[in-house]
């Protein structure tokens, strides 16, 4: 069932199935809500309300056109909204990619609103002095990185707003497991464009159908591709806004889960991002990293990702 939840930027779109305690899961980009349609299925079955939100720009949801309503904080908000409308008590949240830190940031500032919180593909790591783009055209200096790429407004749009099919492709299948190629960090010019040799597979690895993509493409029809680039155009927005909870921790239950082969996992060379899973988490409950998948770990490894989230709630 879809529920369209107000805030004060505009309605969320929310798929709702489901009774009993409430699990929120935050998608990340470029995905929508059906990312998390693996979860939905088997945590409903186990006697909980699951649901999966289209976050801010995606979807259903309100896409304003401001870069500013991309912050961290603001989707924080946005997510603390929804759970308002959920639930009279905390909920648990589930989020992945960039849907991870927005979880992990409505804990910071909402904490009496979260149960627990399981990240996926992005481990927890607290605001420092440094920006996450600053950081990143540090360590890339002098080579294409798709974060600083996805600066320059119109641009990245155009990319894909050119044959979003043939992108959606690229992108979810350069991050898998499956794919031959060092995910999406291969080596390419500082001038090169985001899809600029990666592959489109023919056919598909099976953990994607046609239909699955058929409703991502249809979702980025509804949206356009604006407010997911602008998420990453926040970045500084971002650095400014958490002075308060800079250094701090997560207090709540928390755990982590990734797939081995992950590109995340390589973003600095040399360092290994899963290895620090458990940083800032003070009531951490452990780490799972699943063999031969990569990024989308909840849809390339739907069974492995369900029991490691099931382990979890038991020790809840």
């Amino acid at each position: 069932m879809q529920k369209m939840i107000d805030t004060p930027t505009g309605q969320l779109s929310v798929h709702v199935e489901g009774s009993g305690p409430v699990i929120l899961c935050v998608h990340g980009w470029p995905e929508h809500s059906w990312s998390w349609r693996h979860q939905v299925r088997h945590f409903t079955e186990r006697g909980y309300i699951v649901a999966a939100m289209d976050v801010r720009g995606y979807g259903d949801s309100a896409a304003p056109t401001e870069i500013e309503h991309y912050a961290l904080k603001n989707l924080a908000a946005d997510t603390a909204a929804v759970i308002d409308a959920l639930s009279d008590e905390p909920v648990i949240l589930f989020g992945h990619d960039w849907g991870a830190p927005i979880t992990y940031s409505t804990g910071l500032l909402y904490p009496e609103k979260v149960r627990a919180i399981a990240g996926m593909s992005v481990p927890y790591t607290p605001a420092g002095d440094v920006s996450m783009l600053d950081l990143m055209k540090m360590v890339h200096a002098g080579k294409f990185f798709y974060m600083v790429y996805f600066q320059d407004e119109g641009v990245p749009e155009a990319e894909f707003g050119d044959d979003p099919r043939a992108a959606l492709r690229k992108i979810y299948y350069g991050a898998s497991g499956d794919s031959p190629q060092d995910g999406l960090n291969i080596e390419k010019p500082a001038d090169a464009k985001m899809l600029d040799g990666l592959i489109d597979p023919d056919p598909f690895p099976a953990w994607l159908t046609e239909k699955d993509l058929d409703i991502y493409v249809d979702a980025f029809a509804k949206s356009g591709w604006h407010g997911p680039f602008n998420r990453y155009r926040a970045l500084d927005l971002d650095h400014q806004y958490s002075e308060p909870v800079r250094g701090k921790s997560l207090t709540m239950p928390s755990c982590f889960i990734g797939g081995e082969k992950d590109p995340v996992r390589s973003f600095v060379s040399g360092v290994d991002m899963y290895d620090a899973a458990g940083m800032g988490l003070d009531d951490f409950r452990g780490a799972t990293i699943v063999p031969g998948v990569g990024h989308w770990v909840q849809q390339e490894a739907p069974d492995a990702t369900n029991a490691a989230l099931d382990a979890f709630l038991a020790s809840l």
